[in-house]
């Protein structure tokens, strides 16, 4: 896996919702080992609903806060924020979402891996909302595609607030 460095004024970028991720390493690059990115997401931004697909994910929180949803549809969901510097490793299977609930923009090294489930996603989610928002079923369909299962909203009345020690999630 021979790779030139990756300059992130020149890299490609995809644009998912408000959320932007620059593509660092693609699943072609790493013979499907893993997918790479910088994502940001401005106040407000991350997906809507509780999600979980095979595919673990590691973030690492460069700028702003993240806050992370775990467990569901049968445990209690935890909710904990990770800050800059801080790591937080979702093993795959875990229920989850991410979100930026502060008031600034949030950027994070993201690693999925195995890559192409969440690459394949992330560029056929893009490519449908280049022009007009997309409708829901086609958003589902693409998931379906990718093994990617939706899970609804974030059930905020169960959630409980954690200290964030428990980085390590499997729900």
């Amino acid at each position: 896996m021979d790779k030139l460095p990756v300059y992130s004024d020149t890299a490609e970028r995809l644009t998912l919702g408000t959320d932007e991720l620059t593509v660092l390493a693609t699943s072609a690059e790493t013979a499907g080992a893993l997918f790479a990115v910088m994502v940001r997401m401005p106040p407000g931004g991350g997906p809507l609903v509780m999600h979980r697909h095979d595919p673990g994910e590691v973030y690492y929180v460069v700028d702003g806060q993240f806050t992370f949803y775990t467990g569901g549809p049968d445990t209690p969901v935890e909710r904990f924020t990770a800050g800059p510097g801080q790591v937080v490793a979702l093993a795959g299977g875990t229920a989850h979402t991410v979100r930026n609930e502060s008031d600034a923009d949030a950027s994070a090294f993201v690693v999925h891996a195995p890559g192409a489930p969440m690459e394949n996603f992330s560029r056929a989610a893009a490519a449908l909302a280049a022009d007009q928002p997309p409708r829901m079923e086609a958003v589902l369909a693409i998931a379906q595609r990718q093994g990617i299962e939706l899970l609804g909203p974030i059930p905020v009345s169960q959630s409980r607030t954690t200290d964030g020690a428990h980085f390590l999630a499997k729900s």
